[in-house]
């Protein structure tokens, strides 16, 4: 099937009528296959679909938007490029819903760092297609919502969130803000913190999938 994103599908294994979706969005510099390689380990009863990000870096890198490495939030993100990308992803879903017999009010996010900037982007400026995010070493950047998500119905959403106390790519402290920021819209969100850096340990994955 020729969608607007490449991407890896791993079907049910316990078939309903409708299955849920867990869409996974890499990491920028990675690629489908990265938070794939997971897949068997996910619940059983999930289309679990690995979008690939649209920019192309070159040996196998993607990205869904370009980053400047530099410690300055506000300039960290080319964000006309996300918001570009957050509408991608979301016309993808709707793809998604055409093709494949998933319960459209049973659609997950997992995005891992620029995946898991995205998978807020997504969730709070289209509600009405996300159930639940699983957000891991992400930040919440409102600069790249729809500008009028505040009037959007938020209540319905449920967010999982994990940072590495030593990520050296997504400074803890922009991670914190998280929590004050979903409280704030009324979110029902959980956040936790591990001692590893940029990336995903057992138990992340353990405590994630408990959650889920």
């Amino acid at each position: 099937m020729n969608l607007s994103l490449q991407y890896r599908i791993r079907e049910p294994k316990i078939k309903l009528e409708k299955n849920p979706l867990l869409l996974l969005l890499h990491g920028y510099g990675s690629n489908a296959e990265d938070l794939f390689s997971f897949a068997d380990e996910l619940p059983d009863e999930y289309f679990v679909i690995a979008a690939q990000a649209p920019y192309d870096l070159q040996y196998g890198s993607y990205a869904w938007y370009a980053i400047n490495f530099d410690a300055d939030q506000n300039k960290f993100s080319d964000n006309e490029q996300a918001k570009s990308s957050r509408e991608l992803i979301a016309g993808f879903i709707d793809e998604l819903l055409l093709n494949y017999p998933i319960d459209a009010k049973a659609v997950s996010l997992l995005g891992f760092s620029q995946g898991a900037i995205l998978s807020y982007a997504i969730a709070l400026s289209h509600p009405e297609k996300i159930n639940k995010i699983i957000a891991l070493s992400g930040y919440v950047n409102d600069e790249i919502f729809k500008e009028n998500y505040r009037n959007n119905d938020l209540s319905k959403l449920k967010i999982f969130a994990s940072h590495g106390v030593v990520d050296q790519v997504i400074p803890v402290t922009w991670a914190r803000k998280t929590t004050p920021f979903l409280d704030a819209l009324g979110i029902d969100s959980i956040y936790k913190e591990y001692p590893i850096g940029h990336g995903i340990s057992p138990q992340i994955f353990t405590d994630f999938k408990n959650w889920l």
